[in-house]
């Protein structure tokens, strides 16, 4: 049996689950809902009950989806965070002309604007964490759900407890509540007097996941087994387990299969890939269209089926959909996952050694960089702060790490802007600039062995910054690669 909603049982989830530090920064969802309010006070009781120093900031989406209540529940949230002395930003959307644009769901596209927007306020404010409210009833819901819809092994682990917000990303969703069920939350905050919101579509038996939680899951505790909560969670744990092994696997075995990969499509070895076992198969295909950032959950079991199907055919030149716009074709011995798109196809750059000195050849990027070691000649320092370089930088040789590398970013990358006071995230860097998503993909990032140094038409890092004291500089010159050169 679950144990009630306390502040101690809180703690523990947190501690347990290794969700954040006691000193986090936390960007906490609030709908004004029971749930996101259970869990902003919940948060806000560490810090007071349970010595915890949490820097709490409320987010809160307007979906634009009812009318004059959405502005009633913004004020209600605002109200909220003015109460417990927490900063509050506020996100409106057009939800339903968003989904329409895109061929999604209403709940597919308010769930990833939700999450984008969570993304963007953590990283303005230095959080890594950004903590949702869902709860152990959401959680035997969407298994059910997903094995009404015809899910594979990895939808029956339903919500994990924590997870990247999106891929490459530092930030992290959280779900402290995840533990605890609809009913206790509901306790909780009877018995300190929180007041909430409901949301009357909720109410709705139109969605299938309401008919879930109002039709199907009681008649079977009432009809099947009383039980039933229990028994899909315990399931999808069991899932999970099974889930981890076939991560380590599938993760070294992906990388094997790979003959190209490119902004818009990615090609495997279609034999190879074959020999494997239908498990592992499942999880490889399962990657693959991971890699392209679609809604993942829109993809069935019924969708990996036939992709595996078409990897048996022994039959080239056919093809088939997925969600998102995907298609999936063989032919000869190659599988090629690909998304459909109006602009020249960009292959994925790879890690390469710069000739320090020398001239270095990117063809991939469609660049060569030039690095030249010489002396500072006299009042060059000062001429070369007077003119702003984004494509040819001069740093202090002695103070780099080499070999230099030129790469796309990781997760996790941080560097020193020059000018600007202490290290920053790469990724939020990249987003003040104002860098669109798909340029950040691409941006090229210089490292010596201690990590980046210059942001390729951005940024060079503090710690390698000319000063007066230089005397050896090392000059490092990006210009476009000439194609007709026989390169």
């Amino acid at each position: 049996m679950t144990p009630g909603f306390s502040i101690r049982a809180l703690a523990d989830a947190v501690a347990e689950g290794d969700l954040f530090d006691s000193d986090a920064t936390v960007v906490v969802g609030v709908s004004g809902g029971p749930d996101s309010m259970a869990l902003l006070h919940g948060l806000c009781a560490l810090n007071h009950e349970q010595g915890f120093s949490l820097q709490i900031h409320v987010a809160h989406v307007n979906h634009m989806l009812r009318g004059f209540e959405v502005e009633k529940d913004v004020a209600f949230v605002q109200a909220a965070a003015d109460s417990l002395g927490l900063p509050c930003s506020v996100h409106a959307c057009d939800v339903a002309s968003m989904a329409k644009q895109r061929g999604q769901s209403v709940e597919e596209a308010a769930r990833e604007e939700r999450y984008h927007f969570f993304e963007r306020v953590c990283l303005q404010i230095g959080s890594q964490h950004a903590a949702v409210g869902h709860h152990s009833d959401d959680h035997a819901e969407t298994i059910l759900f997903r094995i009404l819809r015809g899910t594979g092994l990895r939808g029956l682990g339903g919500i994990p407890v924590h997870r990247p917000i999106s891929p490459m990303s530092d930030v992290r969703i959280v779900r402290p509540l995840l533990r605890f069920s609809r009913a206790q939350i509901v306790e909780f905050l009877s018995d300190r007097g929180v007041p909430y919101r409901e949301d009357r579509t909720n109410a709705s038996t139109e969605p299938m996941r309401n008919r879930i939680r109002h039709l199907i899951l009681p008649q079977l505790e009432a009809e099947v087994n009383p039980q039933v909560r229990d028994a899909l969670i315990r399931l999808g744990e069991q899932a999970r387990w099974v889930e981890e092994y076939l991560n380590e696997t599938a993760q070294r075995t992906l990388e094997t299969l790979i003959i190209s990969r490119t902004d818009q499509s990615l090609t495997l070895n279609a034999a190879s890939l074959g020999r494997k076992s239908r498990i592992i198969q499942t999880e490889l295909v399962w990657r693959s269209v991971a890699v392209f950032e679609i809604g993942q959950q829109d993809l069935a079991f019924t969708h990996i089926k036939a992709v595996l199907d078409l990897i048996a055919d022994p039959a080239s030149g056919k093809q088939l959909s997925l969600p998102g716009g995907m298609t999936v074709s063989k032919l000869y011995d190659r599988l090629i996952f690909s998304m459909p798109t109006d602009q020249p196809r960009e292959s994925i750059a790879p890690d390469v050694v710069l000739h320090v000195p020398g001239v270095t050849r990117l063809p991939v990027r469609g660049m060569e960089i030039s690095c030249e070691c010489r002396d500072l000649e006299a009042g060059e320092l000062e001429a070369w702060r007077r003119e702003e370089h984004l494509f040819e930088q001069m740093i202090d040789l002695e103070k780099v790490h080499l070999p230099l590398i030129v790469r796309a970013r990781r997760p996790g990358d941080r560097f020193g802007p020059l000018g600007a006071p202490g290290s920053k995230k790469l990724s939020e860097f990249l987003i003040d600039a104002k860098v669109t998503p798909a340029e950040r993909k691409r941006v090229a990032v210089l490292c010596d062995q201690w990590g980046p140094i210059w942001i390729v038409g951005h940024r060079i890092d503090e710690r390698v910054k000319l000063s007066r004291p230089s005397t050896r500089v090392l000059c490092i010159k990006v210009q476009p690669l000439d194609h007709g050169d026989g390169g």
